[in-house]
């Protein structure tokens, strides 16, 4: 790039005195490091993986440290994580006789020796380890690995999705968006009306963007079975206090037909648009990630083909393919969330498996 003042002038950025990084055309780079501690502790420490299940008693306890490099670069608004870290995780143990005597108490370590970008869609290599080998320490151990392990590469998949979304840039991002939108308005709130003549042919032009955007949008389908009444999954899915137990997030859900909510701490916003009791649930729904003005419809019909037995089936439309920031995993990450965050967290906290 030629110096200022010299060359082609249409290859020139010109250094401002106010130090604005316009439109991000530089890069701009933000240290991660201390969020994606702060993260992990938040979706790993102090969370309880068995709680009586075959006299087994299973938690987690402190994330020991987090250590790499973490970061997330902006270049025209175009996010650019990257990240290489070692994750070290305590987990802790107790097995109980019939009579709820303590058997053996023991603690432990989860080892990621490798979370990186390059291997985001791929979950990491987890060791569990123990500090007592013997016959009853084995048998917490396997527990472990049957149930916690899943656990933790569940809440690894939160952190690489927050990532890709921009981590600790994010809101930055999404201020400047919002800025740039009513910069937008007010400019062309103050332009003079064209003619009616002239406005004739941009009518047409608007009106194919609109049908070539629609084609940036995909329909998510899935069904899962779960051991319990429809009517009790039907309350677990529109009841806060149960949404903010199994996600561990904070959430508001009004359970009114027009009525809005809130899950996953503000993340995804909408409002119930068909209710039916133990029968079916259609709500708009819009994460905060997306391009203004975009909403989806959820669709889920809770069938219970036999008493105790019932399949929730999803139907997610309207999905678009990419973010606010270009960003293309959109799809991807809105079913792995439904898959992982929602139906699997429900089975975990419930106990709803089949």
């Amino acid at each position: 790039m030629a110096k200022y003042g010299e060359g082609d002038k249409r290859w020139i950025v010109e250094d401002r005195p106010d130090g604005a990084n316009v439109h991000n055309w530089h890069w701009a780079e933000t240290d991660c490091l201390d969020w994606a501690r702060n993260l992990l502790t938040t979706l790993l420490a102090d969370k309880p993986i068995l709680s009586g299940e075959g006299n087994l008693f299973i938690q987690t306890t402190k994330v020991e440290k987090v250590e790499g490099e973490a970061y997330v670069n902006v270049r025209k608004g175009k996010i650019i994580p990257g990240y290489e870290i070692s994750l070290t995780l305590g987990w802790a143990g107790e097995a109980q006789d019939a009579a709820g005597n303590s058997l053996l108490k023991a603690e432990g370590l989860v080892e990621i020796p490798y979370i990186a970008d390059e291997n985001a869609d791929e979950d990491p290599d987890v060791r569990v380890t123990l500090k007592d080998e013997g016959p009853i320490g084995k048998r917490l151990k396997e527990a472990f690995l049957a149930k916690g392990k899943a656990f933790v590469l569940e809440q690894v998949r939160v952190f690489v999705a927050a990532m890709a979304k921009g981590g600790p840039a994010k809101e930055e991002l999404e201020v400047k968006k919002v800025n740039a939108a009513n910069a937008a308005k007010k400019a062309a709130a103050a332009a003079p009306a064209p003619a009616v003549v002239a406005a004739a042919a941009p009518v047409k032009k608007e009106e194919v963007k609109k049908e070539k955007k629609k084609e940036g949008f995909k329909t998510i389908r899935m069904s899962e079975k779960f051991s319990c009444r429809a009517r009790d999954m039907y309350e677990i899915l529109m009841d806060e206090n149960r949404w903010k137990g199994f996600t561990q997030s904070n959430a508001r859900i009004s359970k009114e037909v027009g009525g809005e909510f809130s899950i996953f701490d503000g993340s995804v916003t909408g409002r119930n648009v068909e209710l039916e009791e133990g029968k079916l649930i259609v709500q708009k729904w819009r994460f905060g990630s997306w391009p203004d003005g975009i909403q989806s419809t959820v669709r889920l019909v809770l069938d219970e083909p036999e008493p105790g037995v019932t399949v929730v089936k999803l139907t997610h439309t309207e999905v678009p393919e990419e973010d606010r920031y270009g960003n293309s995993t959109v799809v991807e990450n809105t079913e792995r969330g439904w898959r992982d965050l929602i139906f699997h967290k429900i089975r975990a906290v419930f106990g709803f498996g089949i």
